[in-house]
């Protein structure tokens, strides 16, 4: 059997993530980010990531509140983690607004992925819904 991989260290607080982005710009180099829904981790989205990040050193993908998901934030941060190409995941909320949170990260790009994530669900429900009429 193999090895374990968690990648849940990769999800930080707000406070961490912009000392991480500060860090990689002292070194030189810069940071990308990327905010979405995340409930659904398919090659799409993966994609989706890997375009935002660019030539970017670090990518931050910032999980934001959606409308009506079966996944609270938490789970959605530890799916989108487990993305080789996120570096980190911060959750938005309350406490830190998405746009704080993403000013406090001085990003050189952010791709927002809401509205590309509503779609994929949009598509995704009615794919099930289809399927379960069609096995009826």
């Amino acid at each position: 059997m193999g090895a374990v991989v968690d990648t849940r260290h990769k999800i930080v607080d707000a406070g961490a993530a912009a000392e991480a982005a500060r860090e990689q710009r002292r070194r030189g180099g810069d940071v990308a980010a990327a905010t979405g829904w995340f409930a659904l981790l398919d090659a799409a989205t993966v994609r989706e990531l890997a375009a935002a990040k660019g030539g970017a050193a670090l990518l931050f993908a910032v999980v934001v509140a959606e409308p009506e998901t079966a996944l609270d934030a938490r789970a959605r941060a530890e799916m989108v983690a487990a993305a080789g190409v996120v570096d980190y995941v911060v959750i938005a909320g309350s406490g830190m607004p998405a746009e704080r949170l993403l000013a406090s990260l001085e990003p050189r790009a952010v791709v927002r992925c809401e509205a590309a994530h509503q779609e994929r669900m949009r598509r995704f429900i009615e794919h099930v819904h289809r399927r379960q009429t069609d096995g009826a």
